[in-house]
């Protein structure tokens, strides 16, 4: 079997004598194999680097928007089949603003207002020793009024004053209250009273603009 393999080696040697000068065509089998498989893989890593890899990463490329689109194609189909409910869901959600703002009063009636409160105080036998309006707070989409207020009555005049406070037509609300016991047995109240108005159209005008001017400053 050793003298088979070596007979073998020396004639596949042989074989690859001799080429120099030679035609390829005019090759032993052995070289010419050699030569083909050699050209197949310099083809097939020049084909690879000059345009194979390209094409992978475009293909990986789309397999990623495939992917991207099949999920904003699943998302877009269940938001179509809860539009229904989603729009019932809106149109509540309008009517729960709606009726919110209309317990809001308008800049015009905010005097009216504040006269209500007074006389919710003054109905229930209470003395005003305060009732200081203070600056107006503009929020985004409503305007915040306090007041500080300074009652003196008994204990069931003020609790009240509280329970008329919570069932205004217009929403008020009494905030850092503190009560403190007078001499002759009577109680004091000390508290903000926080009452709100919707904005009129040139305060939302001045609002937007004020958020357009801060986007525009915090993108330089």
């Amino acid at each position: 079997m050793a003298i088979d393999l070596k007979e073998a080696s020396a004639a596949l040697a042989d074989q690859f004598r001799g080429l120099s000068g030679r035609h390829p065509g005019q090759w032993p089998l052995a070289p010419r194999l050699m030569c083909a498989v050699g050209m197949v893989a310099a083809v097939a890593a020049l084909g690879y680097f000059a345009y194979w890899s390209s094409q992978f990463e475009t293909q990986d490329t789309l397999a990623a928007e495939e992917n991207r689109l099949r999920g904003e194609y699943i998302a877009k189909t269940q938001q179509a089949v809860n539009l229904d409910a989603l729009r019932a869901q809106k149109l509540q959600v309008d009517q729960y603003v709606e009726r919110l703002q209309k317990q809001l009063p308008s800049k015009a009636e905010m005097a009216a207002l504040l006269s209500d409160i007074n006389q919710a105080g003054l109905g229930r036998g209470l003395q005003f020793e305060l009732f200081k309006p203070g600056q107006v707070v503009v929020r985004d989409y409503y305007a915040e009024l306090p007041i500080d207020i300074k009652v003196t009555g008994s204990y069931h005049d003020v609790g009240a004053f509280a329970s008329d406070m919570a069932n205004l037509p217009r929403i008020v609300t009494l905030n850092n209250m503190a009560l403190s016991a007078g001499k002759d047995g009577g109680l004091t109240l000390d508290a903000v009273a926080k009452t709100f108005r919707y904005l009129d159209p040139d305060e939302v005008a001045a609002q937007r603009k004020a958020a357009a001017d801060k986007k525009k400053a915090a993108k330089k």
